[in-house]
């Protein structure tokens, strides 16, 4: 029988190597790797023969405004437009939108293996995992998802660059599905360059061409702009100016040190050159590796979470849900309106309660903040929602006179709540609210709703719109804001009269609730939003 010391030293040394094996693994995970060659590169490593200029990035803030017609300015999206030195979030993103959780979850299992191998090998195989088997016509991350997190990415100090005047070329050495419709849509660059990933019969392979036809493609927008250019300017990091052969072509080039870029700062939301509006996808987070591990960590409590929470919505009275919900982390914040309270004297009709949409779950945290039962409705559910709604729901039918009958039949049963964008919006900012409500009553109560979450977002536009509610009440501590404002006349008793009057109530309502929350207003409708993410009008994925 093993003696206690004999024991003793023996767990010792399984501790001793437990602790070195997870300290290596600390070391290989999450310690920058380090490639002599490319850190050690200085401008003064590379030769500035052929009349060609390198300087130094900040010199280039002091450079005079650039000619509109005669200048030709290249940048390189990794290495001069973006602060995050890693492009591991960005294909996670497209691993979890476009290929799901199990995809996702073998692109954080390569992890390590990506830190091991070189630059170029560990891109190839991010490519692979999340492209590979993928259909082209249904990918539109790069249009919905990512330009999101490229925009809360992107560098002041380069942002004042592309003001300037002058075309701009933005190259890269990821898919060009992944980084146009951003560069386009909200930098306004005038050409992308990136690598193209092959396709098989309407799939992914997995697969990018070769870098020699992106550094043609690069050449021949530079030669059929040439005409007429004077000066063709160059942004890049050391490896990405030699590797695009930026010097056979650029009369200055400006190289950014790794020094540089941890002295930018991100551009805020009020700096973007276009206000982002409309975005999808479910990650409500930058999924760095560390945050992503957590993710998946979360998922089996959030779950279960999910489901107390669902379960103590649905089936128990205010009086019970309301505490069990907050003891399980969920903030719902009331600022109700006395004046309405002190009027609130017994009528023949119910009151029209008028929301801004945050997510599915408006209506019902409505009726938690009041305590009274409301009846919703909705211009687009999915049969699950509305069979696990706690509280009655009415589906409009998109036509006026039928609707208008539905509503006044409502009204006439009971309070009705009614949210006149008719699709959310996760952004501060207020859709075109339909017209509709101002007609229906004089009793038109504004309520200002606002909601956050920290790993999902609840709602969708390319989805199964079904998950909407689990993936709100899955997140660790959701947030919800509702604040009743000052009671507005509907249509009847609006000065004015005629036609004109029920859109002048609507944008009365929508002024009101926009002040309140500090929301811009905008004209944008529901058709607009899902042509821009989901390329349709807004058909509800059956579920």
């Amino acid at each position: 029988m093993p003696s206690f010391h004999s024991t003793k030293n023996t767990m010792a040394k399984f501790f001793m190597n437990y602790f070195s094996f997870f300290f290596f693994l600390y070391r290989l995970v999450f310690k920058p790797s380090k490639n002599p060659k490319a850190f050690h590169r200085t401008a003064s490593n590379i030769h500035a023969n052929e009349g060609k200029l390198y300087h130094k990035y900040p010199s280039f803030a002091h450079r005079a405004n650039l000619s509109k017609d005669q200048t030709l300015l290249l940048f390189n999206v990794e290495d001069a437009l973006l602060k995050s030195p890693s492009l591991f979030p960005y294909f996670m993103l497209v691993a979890f939108e476009a290929g799901g959780l199990l995809r996702a979850f073998v692109l954080i299992l390569s992890y390590p293996l990506l830190r091991l191998v070189g630059e170029d090998m560990g891109l190839k195989i991010m490519v692979f995992v999340c492209f590979f088997g993928v259909k082209t016509k249904s990918f539109r991350v790069g249009s919905a998802v990512l330009p999101k997190f490229f925009l809360e990415d992107v560098a002041v100090e380069t942002l004042e660059v592309l003001k300037k005047d002058g075309k701009k070329v933005g190259f890269s050495n990821v898919p060009r599905v992944m980084i146009e419709s951003f560069l386009r849509d909200y930098l306004d660059i005038d050409f992308v360059v990136g690598r193209e990933v092959k396709v098989f019969r309407g799939y992914f392979l997995g697969v990018m061409e070769d870098k020699k036809q992106s550094n043609a493609a690069l050449e021949t927008i530079i030669g059929s702009q040439g005409l007429g250019i004077c000066d063709v300017i160059g942004i890049s990091g050391f490896k990405g100016s030699l590797q695009y052969h930026l010097s056979s072509h650029c009369k200055e080039i400006y190289l950014v040190r790794k020094a540089d870029k941890r002295s930018w700062q991100r551009i805020r939301r009020d700096e973007y050159l276009k206000p982002l509006i409309f975005h999808d996808g479910r990650l409500a987070f930058m999924p760095t590796p560390l945050a992503t591990l957590a993710m998946f960590m979360w998922l089996p409590f959030g779950i279960t979470l999910s489901i107390i929470r669902a379960i103590s919505g649905i089936l128990l009275p205010y009086r019970l849900s309301i505490p069990i919900l907050a003891y399980t982390g969920f903030q719902l914040s009331l600022s109700p309106n006395p004046s309405l309270q002190s009027s609130n004297t017994r009528k023949t009709r119910g009151r029209l309660y008028v929301c801004n949409h945050k997510t599915l779950l408006d209506p019902l945290y409505l009726s938690f903040s009041l305590q009274k039962d409301l009846t919703a409705v909705t211009y687009s559910l999915s049969r699950v929602s509305e069979l696990l709604a706690p509280i009655k729901t009415v589906r409009l039918a998109r036509d006026r006179d039928q609707d208008s009958k539905m509503m006044e039949k409502m009204l006439n049963k009971g309070d009705l709540v009614v949210c006149p964008e008719g699709t959310t919006c996760r952004e501060p900012y207020l859709l075109r609210f339909s017209p509709l409500f101002a007609e229906m009553s004089d009793d038109i109560v504004p309520v200002a709703m606002d909601s956050h979450v920290s790993m999902f977002y609840g709602t969708t536009a390319g989805g199964l719109k079904c998950l909407d509610p689990l993936f709100f009440i899955m997140n660790p501590r959701p947030s919800y804001n509702v604040r009743v404002l000052d009671g507005v006349y509907g249509l009847s008793s609006f000065l004015g009269g005629g036609e004109r009057s029920r859109f002048d109530v609507a944008n009365h309502v929508q002024s009101e609730i926009g002040k309140a929350l500090g929301f811009g207003c905008t004209r944008l409708t529901r058709r607009d939003k899902y042509l821009i993410l989901a390329g349709n009008e807004g058909i509800v994925n059956k579920c």
